[in-house]
Order: C-alpha cells, then structure tokens, then sequence
C-alpha cells in the first residue's frame, strides 16, 4: 500500500509544504512537537482541507485541490487510532468494535470479528463499557475498531502517547502484529525514538512543517545529525536468536557477530528480532578488550563524528550495521578517534531497555 502525500497548507504563525511518498509497511512521521505531523494526518484523514496539494493511497486519489477533488473523511475507508482511543462510552466493546464494520466494504470482509479479538485479547471485555476500562485496554479495542472497518490504510495519531510505560510495553506487540502478521500499512505519528525504532519500516523526519529526511528506519534513526540527547540518539539493528542458554542468555546473530540479552522467553531460535541500541551504552575501544564483564562486543570502523560540546557522538560501520557511541570529547581525543580508524564498541547485555527490543520479525 503505497500513500502519496502532496501538501501545502498556511496557518497564522505556522506553514506546512511538503512532498513524499510512503512505501508498504510502517512510515512514522517523526519530530518534534509542533513540526507538523499531526497536520499531515489530519490532512490524509479528510480532516483538513489544505490550501494545495494530492493525496492519494496506491491509485486511489483522496485529495486533489487542482481538481477540486476532495472524498468524505467517512469514505476514505481509513482506519484511525487516537492518543486516547476515542470510543463511543455509550456503547459496549462489542459494539464499539462493530461500529468499525459500518464503513467496511459490503461483503464478506477479509478479517473477522472472531480473529480480531483472539489477537488483541479482548474477548473478556466484549460486554463491558468503555469507562471500565484501563487505557491499554482502550487502545486494544481502538485497534480492533480500526481493523474490522477493513481500511485501506491506519492512521495513528501517537496511539502510545497519554500511557504510561507499563501500558505502552502492553500495547506495542499488538502493533508490531499488524505490521507482520496483517501486514496493514500504517501512517503512524510519533515524537518518541524508542518508539519509532520497535515500530518504523520508514521515517520522514519532519520539522517546522518541512521534510528533513526520509529512508529506512536502520538508516533514518543512526543519522548523527538527527540523533536527540540522552536515550533518544541510537541505532536500530535486526538480529536472529540462535539459542537460549542455561545461565539465562539469549544469544543473538547480528550480522555473524553474537550478541547476548537477558532471556527472551517469547522469541524461539530462529525468530529475528528487532534491536535498538542507544548511544550513551555504547563504549569504544581500541582492538577487543579483555578481562571485561562486557559480553557484547562489535568490531567496526569509525565512518562520522558529531561534535555535541563536552561530548562526540560517533558512527560506526559494524557487520550488524550502524552503530552510535556518545563518548566525552576526552575519551575520543584520547582514542585517537577519527574517520576511518578502526574500533570495537561495547555494549553491556544488561543495558537494553525492554522497550528497545521488538517482537520477532516474520
């Protein structure tokens, strides 16, 4: 499902004007506030009219102003995931979920209510009211809701945003399922690096209304240039887990390198999985060090250095792909780091967030 966006559009202290084309898969508008992701959504969503522009989902033309082309919000068939669900508190799950079928296709649709509910859980909660409900739960029955309206494209409005951690942990694999399993493109709003990095086939980097890059994820999220501060600045790798050990390791093939977790009792040897590694636990070193308790160690080559102050952050070539290392200014005048020099980063076992590893890839 490919999404074609071609939008100009002026508010009174802000313009948005921007052009792109997003692939199959998951693209993420990714930016800051106010750098005009949710315009774009709203815009594809039939909730905005703008000044200029096309939109269309493959050869399907939503929006085009030159025409004075412009199809109902209702009839766009585009599923929408909002911050906080948005259900209808008057009505039950199930018939919140049935809702969703008023704007599918007439026809037996290609996904059933039975099998929408199986793989969000939500069976329990059919007959109870949305008030009752904690907000991961909400977002799960949202899900639901957009699914069973059989659209040709999701819209998510930083469906992760008002939860907190515990809910997010809760509600991220059902998304990483629609983009694996239903293999259901989405146009998915996001401020959040962790984020972005488990969910993103694509990035469109936005900012003050403007496109400042777009590619793949792997690629996209270890740009120097875009990286953040603290967590937000790291690399995305895919990895395949080769087997559980005793000691409760998991190990990983990252490019022929092994990599060790603490165990992933959900992934079976075989299953890729998807890994972000932030910058600030990442070490340098010349050659591999020993006599560390350090287990993972990536031998690379020094391909970029970003001045940040006090601090450099690096990118390496590695064979699991690239690599961000935030090191103090010292330590890298030290190393001799620079273009071209050859270096081990080192990344403890212990230090990934669960948020930073995505569900197995299929």
């Amino acid at each position: 499902m490919t999404v074609s966006v071609r939008l100009a559009h002026a508010f009174a202290e802000f313009s948005v004007d921007l052009d792109f084309q997003a692939p199959p898969g998951v693209t993420v508008l990714f930016g800051p506030s106010g750098s005009g992701k949710s315009t774009v959504l709203n815009a594809v969503a039939g909730l905005l009219r703008p000044d200029a522009g096309r939109i269309a989902v493959d050869d399907i033309v939503l929006t085009d102003t030159a025409r004075r082309l412009f199809v109902p919000p209702h009839r766009r068939r585009l599923g929408v995931i909002f911050q906080d669900g948005r259900l209808f508190p008057h009505l039950t799950v199930r018939q919140n979920l049935r809702y969703g079928r008023r704007f599918a296709p007439r026809g037996p649709g290609s996904t059933s209510e039975a099998s929408v509910v199986e793989m969000l859980g939500i069976g329990a909660l059919l007959d109870r009211a949305p008030a009752t409900l904690s907000g991961g739960e909400r977002q799960r029955v949202a899900i639901g809701r957009a699914l069973l309206s059989e659209p040709r494209l999701i819209l998510a409005d930083e469906p992760l945003s008002a939860l907190d951690g515990e809910r997010k942990a809760e509600i991220m694999p059902y998304l990483e399922r629609l983009r694996d399993e239903l293999r259901v493109s989405m146009l998915y709003v996001s401020h959040s690096s962790a984020e972005v990095a488990r969910i993103a086939t694509t990035v469109v980097t936005m900012d003050r209304g403007r496109i400042t890059r777009i590619g793949p994820a792997a690629e996209v999220l270890s740009d120097p240039a875009l990286a953040g501060r603290g967590r937000d600045a790291g690399a995305v790798i895919e990895a395949r887990i080769t087997r559980h050990h005793d000691d409760g390791v998991t190990e990983l093939d990252a490019g022929g390198v092994p990599l060790f977790l603490p165990h992933l009792p959900a992934a079976a040897p075989g299953d890729r999985m998807r890994l972000r590694i932030a910058a600030q636990d990442v070490m340098l070193a010349h050659d591999r060090p020993e006599g560390l308790s350090a287990l993972n160690m990536l031998p690379g080559q020094v391909e970029s250095l970003r001045d940040e102050g006090d601090v450099v952050l690096v990118r390496l070539t590695t064979p699991a792909g690239p690599i961000l290392s935030r090191i103090t200014r010292r330590s890298a005048r030290q190393l001799g780091v620079a273009p071209g020099a050859a270096m081990t980063a080192i990344v403890k076992s212990l230090s990934h967030d669960q948020g930073d590893i995505g569900a197995p890839l299929h």
